[in-house]
């Protein structure tokens, strides 16, 4: 038997093809408590269906992907539904309901997988607004809010059950300068305050390194880079670099 690990997620030689298309070929990474890590790549080179196969709505064709040292992929359903309650998604287009308002949005999952109060459930939508700088958004639509407004929202649902995890997917895409440093400032505020571990996909590079403690790059189906952010500056695998180069080259025009 192996060793207990202190790791919140470990995927252990993950594959997965879509007909004949590989998607993923044997991928490895952990990510410990407290950790952010950010996953980086090409379009289209499968870091958000990473995010899928860790809550279990897909499934790989070979491989381990653990959270909490169980395997998601093996999970029967009872047990499955609830590992999720302790996973926390937020979604590139925010996902709200838009014929619920923010505070219906955010009280959905409390109703539906708790079985809290209407006083509990109404307290706990205020802290979580409250945490998301929209305490006077709370009756407001979707519709109603601007882009990063809901992109706020929607991570005030994902926090509703007070998740161990969060799964950010292209959490600044779409947003002004100011409304991504303030996603960024909430990822950095969960992790410093409320101890939780997020997993970040993103091709914001200044997001990136602004949240991340740890990144990855995954690159034909496989983590082809895994280090702290200044060793990922200096890395001299040849993808990697040209990656960088296009956000250095940036960084050198504002400059």
């Amino acid at each position: 038997m192996s060793a207990p690990s202190d790791n919140r997620v470990e995927f252990r030689g993950v594959k997965l093809k879509f007909g004949d298309k590989v998607v993923l070929d044997g991928v490895d990474f952990s990510v410990a408590a407290q950790e952010v890590l950010v996953i980086l790549g090409l379009s289209g080179g499968g870091k958000s269906t990473l995010l899928n196969i860790l809550l279990g709505l897909l499934k790989p064709d070979a491989g381990a992907v653990l959270f909490k040292g169980e395997d998601m992929t093996t999970l029967p359903r009872p047990q499955l539904n609830r590992a999720r309650t302790r996973m926390g998604m937020v979604y590139q287009t925010a996902a709200l309901l838009s014929s619920m308002t923010v505070r219906e949005n955010i009280a959905l999952p409390l109703r539906e997988l708790t079985e809290k109060n209407a006083g509990e459930i109404a307290d706990i939508v205020d802290q979580k607004l409250a945490l998301v700088d929209l305490a006077e958004a709370g009756d407001k639509l979707p519709s109603e809010l601007s882009g990063g407004m809901q992109k706020r929202a929607g991570l005030a649902r994902a926090l509703a059950l007070d998740p161990e995890l969060v799964l950010f997917d292209e959490p600044s895409a779409g947003l002004d300068p100011i409304n991504g440093k303030l996603i960024d400032d909430l990822i950095i505020r969960l992790r410093e305050r409320q101890q939780v571990t997020s997993i970040v996909v993103t091709h914001e590079m200044d997001s990136a390194f602004a949240v991340a403690t740890r990144m990855a790059f995954l690159h034909e189906g496989k983590i082809i880079l895994d280090a702290a952010p200044d060793a990922f500056l200096t890395s001299d695998i040849p993808i990697v670099r040209k990656f960088l180069s296009v956000y250095s080259n940036r960084e050198a025009h504002r400059a």
